[in-house]
């Protein structure tokens, strides 16, 4: 029975701690208390998550957690952060008293890039990596997320840091999870969820795992909106009023054999919805910005919009994709140093890691279905730092009301998950690991029957030898069904290789209780197995 037990424990899933302790003295004497305490934690566990709301300071905690890896290891450490990110980093740096130059491939302490140049870098040489905006990694198909966990699959200190950590989905955070070498990303979803149907990259956290799951992001991650989240006080850290400002426009009828404009756009038409209703759409966004003399960002969808814009607001300056990397990092530093006093850019260019408290003013030219594109994007301006109160003008057409509507929705969804996840999460802040959670027993006896519910692995320790004449039973095979939360639960595995180990324990004592001829029967199936699980598809055997 010790075996078992031992077996049990073994299938807690905790993270292992491989960093190191720090004085509180020793850090930046710039952070705040929950600053430090956050960083503290990361550097203790060697690999670690800051999931910290935009205007918390995640830059200069990611820069000292960075430091002080150096200190430790006498090796350069590598920040990644999305394009232009870089030089408002190096600036954050030395008003912090921080070093941090640009990727030389020498041993300069500090060092940063873009995602985009990874391929060139030799991710080798660095004792610790930050990578800023780590939501890059939530695309679980994506090749950038695959040579991110590859390049720095043995590099020693690791931290990631967003504030969308999951804009969509719980099971996002397996990217995570498997990137800091806490557990892969199958092992999570076996875990902790279950297939939903129809749709094979469609899954939902089992409803008892729950708590469990956010116990164990807890054991490797901190995530909070607020500094108040984790116990400390907000002083400094208020946000300014929010104003959202839509601006539907009636398009004109169309002949489409119907009273009214069809109001619901798919997304196949939303490119050619777009271009239909370009000229009321960016007339409204001029008259806006050229009604005022204050700064805004104009957010675009195609290239054609921002060429109409800049004909429509003289001042404007546009930065596009196709412009070279240090034009875009020279005019989006430029925009946040008061140079110029219109921009028009893309989400994708621009909704990560820059800081624009000097303009309030926003207007998305043309809305789509991506509510963190949104949410990132407004939080350029809506952060801590911002003085002012912020407008956010959404220009709508009548023809794409059910964009507006997805939105709204994907945003309650994206308010409830966030407030559960700081919850669960921060609830571990103690330090205090899971425990296995024994079965309680429940026993039913009269002339018929004797019936005994608990840990059947256990209960059969209690019959005798050779007194068992039949054994009927259905095994909760691991990745299928999880009916409890407790670790004696089989169906609790991380793969088959432990669902047959703890079945193991069970045959055992079912080959010493089973009368002569010992009829057992098992009910099982075979099982699809998906491509973007196993990587291949067709039918499962019991012992993959």
């Amino acid at each position: 029975m010790n075996d078992y037990l031992k077996f049990l424990e073994g299938k807690q899933k905790t993270h292992v701690l491989s960093g190191f302790n720090v004085n509180e003295n020793e850090l930046n004497g710039y952070m705040f208390p929950f600053q430090k305490f956050i960083v503290k934690r990361a550097l203790k566990a060697g690999k670690y998550a800051i999931f910290a709301d935009c205007g918390l300071g995640k830059t200069l905690m990611q820069l000292e957690w960075a430091n002080q890896v150096n200190k430790k290891t006498g090796k350069p450490v590598l920040v990644l952060a999305p394009l232009a990110v870089s030089g408002q980093t190096i600036k954050e740096g030395e008003k912090f008293g921080i070093n941090v130059c640009k990727y030389d491939g020498g041993e300069t302490p500090i060092q940063i890039s873009n995602y985009e140049q990874l391929d060139n870098i030799d991710c080798r040489k660095f004792a610790g990596v930050v990578l800023d905006e780590s939501s890059i990694l939530k695309n679980f198909e994506g090749q950038t997320k695959k040579l991110i966990i590859d390049s720095f699959e043995n590099t020693p200190y690791k931290l990631a840091c967003t504030a969308t950590p999951s804009p969509n989905d719980p099971m996002e955070l397996g990217n995570h999870a498997e990137f800091l070498d806490v557990m892969s990303r199958n092992e999570m979803l076996a875990m902790y969820f279950v297939h939903d149907g129809g749709e094979t990259a469609k899954w939902r956290l089992k409803g008892h795992a729950t708590k469990l799951f956010y116990q164990f992001v807890g054991s490797w991650a901190i995530m909070l909106n607020k500094p108040h989240d984790i116990g400390f006080e907000m002083e400094g850290y208020h946000l300014p009023c929010l104003n959202l400002l839509e601006r539907q426009i009636i398009t004109p009828k169309r002949d489409n054999g119907s009273l009214f404009n069809d109001a619901i756009i798919s997304a196949t038409n939303f490119n050619k919805e777009l271009r239909l209703t370009k000229v009321e759409r960016l007339d409204e966004a001029a008259k806006i910005v050229n009604d005022s003399d204050e700064n805004f960002i104009i957010w675009i969808k195609q290239n054609e919009e921002g060429e109409a814009l800049k004909k429509l607001i003289p001042d404007a300056v546009e930065v596009k994709g196709s412009d070279s990397p240090e034009y875009k990092e020279k005019m989006l530093l430029g925009f946040a140093n008061n140079e110029f006093r219109v921009l028009i850019t893309k989400t994708k260019i621009a909704q990560f890691g820059l800081n624009y408290q000097n303009c309030r003013n926003q207007i998305f030219a043309s809305l789509d279905f991506s509510f963190e594109g949104l949410y990132q994007a407004i939080r350029r301006s809506y952060r801590f730092g911002q003085k002012n109160e912020v407008n956010i003008y959404l220009i709508t057409t009548d023809t794409m009301a059910n964009v507006k509507q997805s939105i709204d929705q994907k945003q309650k969804q994206f308010e409830i998950m966030q407030d559960e996840m700081s919850k669960a999460v921060n609830a571990n802040l103690s330090g205090q690991l899971m425990t296995t959670a024994s079965y309680d027993t429940e026993m039913v006896k009269n002339d018929q029957y004797f019936i005994k519910r608990g840990d059947c692995v256990q209960l059969i320790k209690e019959l005798k030898d050779e007194s068992i004449g039949l054994s009927v039973f259905s095994p909760p095979f691991a990745e299928l069904y999880t009916y409890s939360s407790h670790l004696e639960d089989m169906g609790n595995s991380k793969d088959y290789n432990e669902f047959l180990t703890q079945f193991g324990f069970l045959i055992k004592e079912l080959h010493r209780v089973m009368m002569q001829g010992r009829n057992v029967a098992v009910h099982c199936m075979d099982l699809p197995i998906q491509k973007g699980r196993k990587g291949l598809s067709g039918l499962g055997i019991f012992q993959e």
